[in-house]
């Protein structure tokens, strides 16, 4: 008996010294403020502006890892804020309420307001709590078409920062784009709802611009403009489980607007649901002139639902909107590449005849493009075409409607590809 009591010492002890372990954890420095610490009234009338601002500068100085609570049952006005770093520590913005934008753009006064809340060179913040962060940008809209109004301001713009994550709140009716990072790393958009009016201006969901290694995973996003853009040079970005619609589709570009040389590369596109949007998944570059290219793209398992252009490469985007499409995309001519874009397992129906369009240029003509079980019909069953100019690559498996891809033989003066261009090309 003596024996077994002695084997089982050691039961206890690891218990004992498991649960010290969790208290230790517990027990580490963290310090938590509210806005209400710093005189925020959450009525939705005051101004907060002052209170967000101190208790962010009181969180960013902080040494110890910090909580930063915006109340439940509260509304928060806020009017333009940057709020900059680096902080001494990890901070958590827990946003449990509401923080919502002056309603009316003259109630923002004058200045430049190219957004709303601004975060500037924050490293390893987590934004989470289940609140809701609106725009209120009906009026912003309403003025849209105004030669005199002002540009709409961005209404989350994370800027050169790294070790991000926003994570399941709500954004809705941003005066612009609702989610933009700008020169940011390591980022995470996980578990979002995003969401505006069908025919709101501009209010793209999420807009990547020159950011590396971003996931943006398990978000519903209905906007009145892109549900994801991604722009500049972007590298290493992952969308999986979307729902997208109303609204643009999922959108690589445009690049090479105004010369600009962009990098993009590496982007993978998989599980999304696309439905009632003017555009599937686009890549589009401008019209004349700038350089760099788009490439390594893989669109793979996405279901379209009364989409109007489900696949679309658009290199044509002719300023004569009274032009034939055909005439549009003849007239292309642009520097940028576009090449290595995989598109598996996508099936649904399309708003329009072409549910496939290809229009590339003459000056650099789409190449290494691949069509793998691709079914896409008219929408009430009835047969869909594809169209193509200047773009070249395969088909795999069945393919409806039938590609139009010509094949990369007959692409003149082409560069002989390496046998790793070749791997990356038949990746799947």
């Amino acid at each position: 008996m003596a024996r077994t009591a002695r084997a089982a010492a050691p039961v206890p002890l690891l218990l004992a010294a498991a649960v010290a372990a969790i208290l230790l954890r517990i027990a580490e420095p963290r310090v938590l403020l509210t806005l209400h610490d710093f005189g925020g009234v959450g009525d939705g009338v005051a101004d907060d502006t002052k209170a967000l601002a101190d208790a962010w500068a009181a969180a960013c100085a902080a040494g110890d890892d910090v909580i930063l609570n915006v109340p439940a049952g509260k509304t928060f006005q806020i009017w333009p804020l940057t709020l900059a770093g680096p902080c001494s520590s990890e901070i958590k913005l827990l946003i449990s309420g509401n923080i919502v934008a002056p309603a009316s753009p003259s109630d923002w006064g004058p200045g430049d307001h190219r957004q709303w809340l601004h975060f500037l060179n924050v490293h390893d913040l987590k934004v989470t709590g289940g609140g809701i962060i609106d725009g209120r940008g009906e009026q912003w809209w309403a003025q849209s078409s105004c030669e005199e109004a002002q540009p709409a301001p961005k209404a989350v713009h994370f800027e050169d920062c790294q070790g991000i994550s926003v994570m399941g709140i709500t954004l809705q009716n941003s005066q612009q784009y609702h989610l933009t990072f700008t020169r940011c790393s390591h980022v995470e958009a996980n578990y979002l709802r995003v969401t505006s009016p069908e025919d709101s201006v501009n209010t793209n969901g999420i807009h990547l611009v020159d950011s590396r290694n971003v996931h943006i995973m398990d978000n519903l996003i209905s906007t009145g403009d892109d549900c994801v853009s991604i722009v500049g040079n972007c590298t290493d970005v992952r969308l999986r489980a979307i729902s997208c619609g109303p609204g643009h589709g999922i959108s690589i570009g445009t690049l090479g607007v105004d010369n600009s040389v962009d990098y993009v590369e590496k982007i993978k596109v998989d599980t999304l649901f696309i439905s009632n949007a003017e555009n599937g998944v686009r890549v589009r570059t401008t019209k004349n002139g700038g350089g760099g290219f788009a490439r390594k793209v893989k669109f793979k398992s996405i279901v379209m639902r009364n989409v109007s252009n489900p696949i679309i490469v658009d290199q044509g985007n002719s300023d004569d909107p009274e032009g034939s499409f055909e005439a549009q995309v003849y007239a292309a001519a642009t520097a940028v590449r576009v090449e290595k874009i995989n598109y598996i397992d996508i099936a649904g129906t399309s708003a329009s005849d072409h549910a496939m369009t290809f229009s590339c240029s003459d000056a650099m003509p789409c190449r290494h493009l691949s069509l793998t079980n691709v079914n896409l019909t008219r929408v009430h069953g009835r047969n869909a075409s594809s169209y193509c100019r200047k773009a070249y690559g395969r088909s795999i498996g069945t393919v409806i409607p039938e590609s139009c891809l010509s094949k990369e033989d007959f692409v003149q003066q082409a560069p002989r590809h390496s046998e790793e261009d070749e791997e990356e090309y038949s990746d799947s």
